[in-house]
């Protein structure tokens, strides 16, 4: 049985057989191969019995099983080729449309692998009906999963990869500037071709990493590690001075299987491996070691028991018996009626594993389980998530390690764009970056303003201020010590006050402020928040929102369509950002009417205004009302008599009837709310 194909096909049990001597039946003999798992050589196996067999259901059935020598090798193109050749010789069993849509889900064809798993359905029954069901899920899954990919950036490690099969890594130091992994490449000590792959058996080689991050050629490791056989899985304790890992023996025509390893360092060396005794036999595979502590394994076997297929399973040394065992498996939660593979366990508890019996997206993917408790005799894992894009894909992704407890590490993929076979791939998390820039100008005449300080206050208590340069621009990026200003889920009150100081152009102005916010926020964002700032000092009144009247009256006029108030709550927010200033606040009227009682009406709208702002907290010293009737139109009456419709000239008579306000001072001190006042 294949303990993994590829990498997924590397620690497995060979169980080649020979057929007695006599007639040769080339199909039995392929059959036989092809239940050895000897993928490779079951191709030709297939081949020749084809051009020897004469009946036709038979040969359909070949054609079918060709297909899925290249599937078990990962081969889908070519997988394809030979199901669709099954499908011409009108091979009809409900085993064809599911495996092929098992390789156009590894291509990301997930419309057209529905279709065939929906046929498959229509076909099947028991444990097959279920993985059916499986696959339409899967594929739903996947594209889900696409759209709402994380921010991981995924690269291939070139330097440690080859066209051979490259899989399954594990840090080799506390600095973790070397890396030990698994390769079928030439150079090692399994230089035989294994029956299952056509490739040299795997070894474990390793590699060391520069101050710059570019990988050292790899080498293989210590020959006591390596053998004739498949090695691979490495995992190496806390102090990296006792390695574990997985040896499938393999002599011809002889059944081996697949066990877990230890060898202890010895100066630059390690000594001699010893297997370690989990009572299994010699027809079932142990492998992907994880050692949680010297006395507890975590690994992946098929041994009776489990849920199917290959499971997590872990088990601990008594001391006492001085034996190992027995196994615990992790139960339904974690493994299922797939396979359940390389195991790792982050530095938080938690674990991750693939899996191609859970949903996934593609063959293998990635899943997390979060540790519950640390009591070896209750130790669960509980909730299984998926991953998800990029790091799972529509291939075999498997293999996960972290660089610590960044959001940064390695896993192994066979995906597309790849050096060929599977392939180590980094995964890193971008950092999310938030910065915040903008200019501040004159509100009227646009010119930009330098010299004007504008304060950031977050709600996190951090305060940051900066000054706009002669463009007017400002920016909060990174402080002096590098540390940013902007940090994630955060609100931000942006304060302009030009009052503080001159502007470039010599005159103070109001200030002003603005909000934004990082909560919630996954993606980095450049924030620009510009500024138009109200001269205080120039000569001009400063103009306000509209304050409606009726006509004749001097109530705000507040309706359906109309609330005057609205237009001084632009007023009060002003001079609640420029808690220093006291105001004139100045009413007109147009021109027609008498001059005395424009006066008197233009003053108590004035004092309307003032009268409404005190209800909102307005300290009356800030407020001086005046009331100039018609003696300071905008639009004279010659010029409003030119205009050609009654419409335009009642237009030109509204701009006449406005309110303004001016700055008259800049000394007005707030007063202290009374001693135990709220």
């Amino acid at each position: 049985m294949t303990y993994v194909k590829g990498a997924l096909s590397i620690f497995c049990l060979i169980l080649i057989s020979t057929l007695a001597v006599g007639q040769k039946n080339w199909t039995k003999e392929a059959d036989l191969t092809f239940q050895a798992e000897a993928y490779f050589e079951g191709i030709d196996a297939y081949k020749k019995a084809y051009s020897k067999e004469k009946k036709q259901s038979e040969k359909a059935r070949i054609l079918f099983k060709i297909g899925e020598c290249h599937r078990e090798l990962q081969q889908a193109d070519q997988a394809q080729v030979w199901y669709d050749k099954a499908v011409a010789a009108e091979y009809d069993n409900a085993e064809l449309p599911l495996r092929y849509g098992d390789i156009l889900r590894k291509m990301a064809k997930y419309d057209e692998a529905s279709a065939k798993y929906r046929e498959a359905l229509s076909k099947a029954s028991g444990p097959l009906k279920k993985e059916a069901e499986n696959g339409i899920a899967s594929c739903e899954t996947a594209v889900k999963l696409t759209k709402e990919a994380a921010r991981y950036n995924v690269k291939n490690e070139v330097q440690l990869n080859t066209a051979y099969y490259d899989f399954s890594c594990f840090f080799a130091d506390k600095k973790h500037e070397s890396i030990m992994f698994s390769s079928t490449r030439p150079g090692g000590a399994g230089g035989s071709d294994d029956p299952i792959t056509g490739e040299s058996f795997s070894d474990i080689f390793i590699a060391q990493r520069d101050n710059k991050g570019k990988w050292s050629a790899p080498v293989p490791t210590d020959p006591t590690i390596n053998s004739a056989a498949n090695e691979g899985s490495p995992w190496l304790d806390s102090k990296y001075s006792q390695i574990y890992f997985t040896r499938c023996g393999y002599e011809k025509k002889k059944p081996f299987g697949c066990q877990i390893y230890t060898a202890r360092q010895q100066g630059k060396a390690w000594a001699e491996p010893e297997v370690l005794d989990f009572g299994i036999d010699d027809t079932t595979a142990a492998g992907h070691p994880v050692a949680l502590d010297d006395d507890m394994i975590l690994f992946s076997s098929d041994m009776y028991g489990g849920e199917g297929g290959k499971d997590l399973w872990v088990i601990s040394f008594d001391k006492k018996a001085k034996l190992w065992g027995p196994a615990k498996n992790l139960g339904p939660e974690i493994n299922t009626a797939g396979d359940e593979m390389f195991p790792y366990v982050h530095e938080n508890g938690d674990l991750y594993f693939a899996s191609n019996g859970h949903i996934g997206m593609g063959g293998l993917d990635i899943f997390h389980s979060t540790l519950k408790g640390d009591d070896p005799e209750t130790l669960e894992w509980k909730g299984v998530e998926n991953v998800g894009a990029p790091i799972n894909s529509s291939a075999n992704d498997f293999a996960i390690i972290y660089d610590g407890d960044a959001p940064r590490g390695y896993f192994t993929s066979d995906r597309a764009g790849g050096k060929g076979g599977d392939d180590i791939y980094s995964f890193t998390m971008p950092p999310v970056i938030f910065k915040l820039s903008g200019t501040v100008t004159d509100w009227e005449t646009k010119e930009a303003l330098g010299n004007v300080k504008v304060k950031l206050m977050g709600t996190d208590g951090s305060i940051g201020e900066v000054m706009t340069d002669a463009s007017g621009a400002y920016e909060f990026e990174k402080r002096e010590n590098d540390d940013r200003y902007i940090l994630a889920n955060t609100s931000y009150t942006i304060e302009v006050n030009g009052m503080d100081q001159d502007a470039s152009n010599g005159e103070k102005y109001l200030g002003a402020k603005g909000q934004e916010t990082t909560v919630g926020l996954k993606e980095s964002t450049a924030f620009v928040k510009d500024f138009e700032l109200q001269c205080a000092t120039c000569e001009k009144p400063i103009p306000m929102r509209k304050v409606f009247y009726a006509l004749g009256r001097w109530e705000l006029l507040v309706n359906e369509e109309i609330n005057s108030k609205d237009s001084l709550d632009f007023l009060y927010n002003t001079l609640q950002e420029n808690p220093t200033i006291v105001i004139e606040l100045a009413a007109h009227t147009d021109t027609r009417g008498n001059d005395k009682a424009n006066m008197i009406l233009s003053q108590k709208r004035a004092e309307t205004c003032v009268n409404y702002l005190i209800t909102k907290g307005v300290d009356p010293a800030r407020m001086v009302p005046r009331g100039y009737g018609e003696s300071r139109t905008t639009i004279s009456d010659a010029e409003i008599a030119k205009l050609p419709t009654k419409v335009e000239k009642e237009a030109a008579h509204a701009k006449n009837r406005r309110t303004v306000f001016s700055v008259l001072s800049f000394d007005y001190v707030p007063k202290q709310p009374a001693e135990g006042s709220k």
